[in-house]
């Protein structure tokens, strides 16, 4: 069979036991300047006991999808379409109050930064015993037994003394590790990480990841896993989705994402990493050029101003047809306008030898 026949849409919801469903969704935000697209037509799914990872370049829309994945552009001006579905709750209809159950209970999200998420002036422990007892009708006795042991299982030594502390009294590992037991506080079946070990020091990163996996596994709840470090990805994740103005240009494995790329965009995240798995050739090669203004997408393929490999498309495709997500393997999603067959040439041939 040629490469070509097994191509079929990748935005197709196929997976038995889909958890999280994201179907075309779109985030636009109108400003003076003109519409901003940035979340245009995204799809992918989640099982359970999977950690999925998003990754991309500063503005391609990661955070912006978890936002609306929990409601938050609710009541903004933002202009959101398609469809999310957490089971059997469609997400992007549901009224404030829907939300407002689900947020915390059956989902929840750990911010980039503990220190500007967490209230100053109220204790770490209350903030965690606060977010438990909207969502459970216990005493405040009860809810601080369950914060203590929360932040117990993070690994906060002392976690019945800390309790009282101030998270300016916390270490920047530590005031993470808090930040993950209150979203972890009414055991959702949705985690959502944004960036949560920016700004720690490698040892830290390694403590926190190893946790979230750690603590995955313990409460089987499904991880959504944003980040700009691909090393982390390659570490914790199962699933990749790599996003680039606003929108999925590669899916897969992590497997598939890190040893068989086949967008143009990927091979550039990967050519700009440190690797450890094997010995690199070459210095360290940044991806030229800026990423796409959100207000004037790019016509054709979104990638096509910084991309070298547009001149060996027949025609002038890459700037004028805007390119499928399509599966050239089972659940390996690619937007290229390159044959398959000259991807994986182009990968072995050129890109691979030079990571």
């Amino acid at each position: 069979m040629s490469a070509t026949a097994i191509e079929v849409s990748a935005d197709v919801d196929t997976r038995p036991n889909t958890f999280l469903s994201v179907r075309d969704l779109r985030v636009h935000f109108p400003t003076g300047d003109g519409l901003v697209k940035a979340v245009d037509g995204l799809s992918f799914q989640l099982e359970r006991g999977e950690i999925l990872g998003i990754v991309g370049e500063s503005g391609s829309g990661k955070s912006v999808t978890s936002q609306a994945i929990l409601g938050l552009h609710k009541g903004s001006r933002a202009q959101i379409s398609g469809e999310i579905w957490l089971d059997d709750h469609e997400l992007v209809g549901a009224s404030e109050a829907e939300m407002r159950h689900l947020r915390g209970n059956e989902m929840a999200m750990i911010f980039q930064d503990p220190l500007s998420s967490l209230h100053p002036f109220y204790t770490v422990g209350s903030q965690i015993s606060e977010a438990y007892r909207v969502h459970n009708h216990v005493s405040k006795s009860q809810a601080r037994r369950r914060s203590v042991e929360m932040l117990d299982l993070v690994g906060i030594p002392n976690a019945a003394k800390r309790y009282d502390d101030y998270p300016h009294q916390f270490s920047g590992g530590m005031r993470q590790r808090a930040m993950i037991a209150m979203a972890l506080v009414s055991n959702p079946r949705l985690l959502i990480a944004d960036e949560p070990t920016t700004a720690l020091d490698v040892t830290v990163q390694a403590q926190i990841l190893e946790l979230l996996k750690s603590l995955q596994r313990e409460f089987e709840s499904a991880i959504i896993l944003i980040t700009h470090d691909l090393g982390v990805v390659a570490e914790t994740c199962d699933h990749v989705v790599v996003m680039y103005g606003g929108q999925c240009v590669e899916t897969g494995a992590v497997e598939d994402i890190f040893y068989r790329p086949e967008m143009p965009y990927t091979w550039g995240l990967l050519g700009s990493m440190p690797r450890m798995d094997r010995e690199r050739r070459q210095r360290l090669t940044p991806i030229a050029g800026q990423p796409p203004s959100l207000i004037r997408v790019p016509k054709g393929c979104v990638f096509n101003p910084r991309c070298a490999y547009s001149p060996r498309v027949e025609g002038d495709k890459c700037f004028t047809e805007h390119p499928d997500l399509l599966d050239t393997t089972p659940g390996h999603g690619v937007r290229c306008h390159l044959h398959p067959e000259d991807r994986r040439k182009i990968f072995t041939d050129e890109i691979s030898p030079k990571l």
